[in-house]
């Protein structure tokens, strides 16, 4: 699998188990200025988060990854590592916003 991205959320595929809490919801990513969401919209899906970092598992055979700005995508069943893009500044990384 593929490496897949949508906006400034990027999907890289995840091996072995995902670990980690559960969380109650499915937004991947959430704007700070829009309070637009990158989140799944149809399909079976659970998100966890270890140690700051996001993991999504599909378990359908796909899971639509949404946003009002961006193109749905469909996300291929397995487990996923959930990226932000960032951008460097002279005095640090920053996450980039939608």
């Amino acid at each position: 699998m593929q490496p897949l991205r949508q906006g400034d959320v990027i999907l890289v595929p995840a091996s072995g188990r995902v670990t980690g809490g559960k969380l109650p919801h499915l937004t991947l990513a959430e704007g700070e200025v829009t309070g637009h969401r990158h989140r799944i919209t149809e399909g079976e899906a659970e998100l966890y988060e270890q140690n700051g970092t996001l993991y999504l598992k599909v378990r359908s055979p796909t899971a639509l990854l949404s946003h009002e700005e961006h193109r749905a995508i469909a996300i291929p069943q397995g487990n996923w590592q959930v990226r932000i893009q960032r951008e460097y500044e002279p005095q640090s990384w920053r996450p980039v916003t939608d």
